[in-house]
């Protein structure tokens, strides 16, 4: 069952490297502000937290928890792509499936 989790924080686009003060080489203040609304309940009651340690995202829901690596090197030195990259890695070790489509990001449990 896919369930709306939240809505893109398109504010976050302002917190790019390139607009900001950001040398962390992987866009921290951008992957900050747009997990930030995600760290919510679902309609049904289930807890969803995401959040940045370093280079490790770490996304669960309920029980359900996984974690996904921003990998410069290996997938863009783009923060927009290495984010989502790394999202569908934690969606995926989790077995939750992470979906954007229309500024608006799905979680199917």
């Amino acid at each position: 069952m896919k369930v709306k989790l939240c809505d893109v924080n398109a504010a976050a686009t302002e917190k790019l490297p390139q607009r900001t003060d950001d040398k962390s080489g992987i866009g921290v203040h951008y992957v900050d502000a747009y997990l930030k609304p995600m760290n919510t309940k679902l309609e049904d009651g289930t807890p969803v937290k995401c959040k940045r340690r370093g280079l490790k995202i770490t996304l669960s829901a309920g029980a359900k928890k996984g974690e996904g690596l921003m990998r410069r090197l290996d997938v863009s030195r783009d923060p927009v792509v290495m984010l989502n990259a790394a999202l569908q890695e934690a969606a995926n070790s989790a077995g939750i499936e992470l979906a954007v489509e229309d500024g608006v990001i799905f979680v199917t449990l």
